[in-house]
């Protein structure tokens, strides 16, 4: 079973870090730190959802994994500054993009001598691995320390679709499910528990695509996934836009058991994310949008 209802307020943001879980039979816990898409938009229009970029942390089997770098991370960083104690985590890349990444120059932990990051991503779009576009955001004039500044122990591994990744008795596998963008879903599987993270969703998904996202997210215990969205070209979507559609379709297909949509586009405020969340729910009655601070446990 799964716990899934609101950890606390949706009016605030939640910082506190995720602590090993008291009861044994929650296997995986999950929270979130950023839930906005394409650009930060913090504002009293967004408060109760929040307006940080991409960011989750899980924690699985006695391990912290981190998916995504967007500006939530720079919170989850200054949490873990509290606990006075040496780090290690392993941060997930879905792609190199702008809202993906962002985050990570102002991740304090990575500043500090005895913490350990593992760091794992795909090939960007122009064949740039994720140290170099991580290593180019973090240079003059973008920003005034290079990555060298990070004092703490990064390694860096570079994925390719369909590659599985063992942490501790955690397991990781990936599959790429948005060719234009090179982006990666993963699955975080312990024991008969999963979560499925597949947040490059677009609107047209051609038959291999698809296959390939059903195959990852099959049967998951909880799927997270973004809503798709037209380029910020404008403030309104399409008329009769359903863009949470998507989603729900292969989240129906594939049996998954939750759904949580995250990665809100900037133009969306909490009282129109209200209203998504009630359609949603009328045709998929397990399902949430995120907001930072929700916690959901898994087992």
């Amino acid at each position: 079973m799964s716990n899934f209802e609101l950890s606390g307020s949706q009016s605030y943001v939640s910082e506190e870090p995720i602590m090993p879980p008291c009861n044994p039979t929650e296997k995986i816990l999950v929270k979130f730190w950023g839930v906005r898409g394409l650009i930060p938009t913090p504002c009293s229009r967004t408060h109760r959802y929040g307006g940080n970029t991409a960011c989750i942390e899980i924690y699985v089997g006695g391990q912290h994994l981190i998916f995504d770098g967007g500006t939530g991370l720079r919170i989850l960083g200054r949490t873990w500054q509290k606990l006075h104690e040496p780090l290690e985590a392993h941060l997930f890349f879905t792609n190199s993009q702008s809202n993906h990444i962002q985050g990570f120059p102002f991740f304090a932990p990575a500043f500090v001598t005895k913490n350990s990051f593992h760091i794992y991503g795909t090939a960007a779009s122009n064949g740039a691995s994720i140290k170099q576009c991580l290593c180019d955001q973090m240079l003059q004039p973008l920003f005034p320390y290079p990555i060298q500044a990070m004092q703490s122990k990064l390694q860096f591994y570079n994925l390719i679709p369909g590659q599985e990744i063992k942490i501790g008795d955690a397991t990781v596998n990936t599959a790429l499910v948005n060719q234009n963008q090179k982006s990666l879903g993963y699955r975080i599987t312990n024991e008969e528990y999963s979560i499925a993270y597949v947040t490059d969703l677009h609107k047209n998904l051609d038959q291999a695509e698809r296959d390939r996202i059903l195959q990852i997210i099959q049967n998951a215990d909880l799927l997270i996934a973004n809503a798709t969205y037209n380029p910020p070209t404008s403030d309104k979507h399409e008329v009769n836009d359903v863009h949470w559609k998507t989603a729900v379709d292969l989240a129906t297909s594939a049996s998954v058991k939750q759904l949580v949509i995250s990665q809100h586009h900037p133009d969306d405020n909490d009282d129109f994310l209200d209203k998504v969340q009630l359609e949603i729910q009328s045709v998929f009655p397990k399902a949430l949008l995120a907001c930072e601070g929700l916690v959901l446990s898994i087992g």
